[in-house]
């Protein structure tokens, strides 16, 4: 993310000065810590690094971002001037603790698809918060996901509502035509969709809200009418960390959650100023 937008973060946080700081404060400089209270995966420490040193304050990272951390570790060490320190504080662990958040769950649940062993990855959504997709996303890569669609520019998804307005085979093939350099993927709901879709050429399938039983008849099926080859299949939809399993059967080669952005859970993190 461009430095100008993590700092518009903080400004929203001090539009006219850190009252309580400058009325206590001079030119002190302090010593602080960055410590994770739970175990989890860093995220987000070149982010909140980035706005500490725009702000002239030291960092020096005990960890880099991806690593997993324990309850109780020190991420990373400050120097420099308390104010700077304590303007700076909130926005930085915000941004940590939210993106941490999202790579902690992320790796949580690809550990549990390696665990089944059937080669399938788990991947984000665009139900992101707005102005955050880019520290979202970053945070989904850094936990081991598959960050999927960035932005609505970034590939061909024809949903449910595309196709209340257009047939579904018109629109795998209108959407073929209109770029051959882009995958075409599309959201069905019932093994006969799957099948059209197919047919109809559509790169990427999506499987929207089916449960295990269905989904292995479409997979079934698909295999029979010789239409697996190149084919990739999403499933997506009623998928939770305990269903997880089994949905991760082999033939599915993405399962995407939009609760690994939309539902976040920050990992605890903490400042402590260490006294001298």
């Amino acid at each position: 993310m461009p430095l100008g937008l993590l700092l518009s973060f903080v400004r929203e946080d001090v539009p006219a000065g850190d009252v309580t700081s400058d009325s206590l404060l001079s030119g002190q400089r302090c010593t602080a810590r960055i410590v994770a209270r739970e175990e989890g995966v860093i995220a987000g420490l070149e982010e909140a690094s980035a706005l500490f040193q725009a702000h002239g304050v030291m960092v020096s990272p005990r960890l880099g971002d991806g690593e997993p951390v324990d309850a109780g570790a020190v991420i990373a060490t400050l120097e420099g001037p308390a104010r700077a320190v304590l303007l700076v504080e909130r926005t930085a662990l915000n941004i940590l603790g939210r993106m941490s958040g999202i790579a902690t769950m992320t790796r949580r649940l690809q550990v549990i698809l390696d665990r089944v062993g059937t080669g399938c990855r788990i991947a984000s959504t665009r139900k992101t918060a707005p102005g955050l997709r880019i520290l979202d996303k970053k945070a989904v890569i850094l936990g081991g996901g598959d960050p999927h669609r960035m932005t609505l520019s970034d590939g061909i998804l024809i949903k449910d509502n595309h196709l209340a307005l257009v047939p579904l085979e018109d629109a795998v093939l209108k959407a073929k035509a209109y770029s051959r350099y882009r995958k075409v993927e599309i959201e069905v709901q019932t093994p006969d969709e799957a099948l059209m879709a197919a047919r109809a050429g559509a790169d990427i399938l999506l499987l929207d809200n089916m449960s295990p039983a269905v989904i292995r008849e479409c997979l079934s099926r698909l295999e029979s009418a010789g239409l697996r080859e190149g084919l990739l299949v999403e499933v997506s939809g009623g998928v939770t960390e305990e269903n997880l399993p089994g949905y991760a059967m082999e033939g599915v080669d993405l399962i995407s959650m939009g609760t690994l952005t939309h539902s976040v859970k920050n990992l605890d993190v903490s400042l402590e100023i260490i006294h001298q």
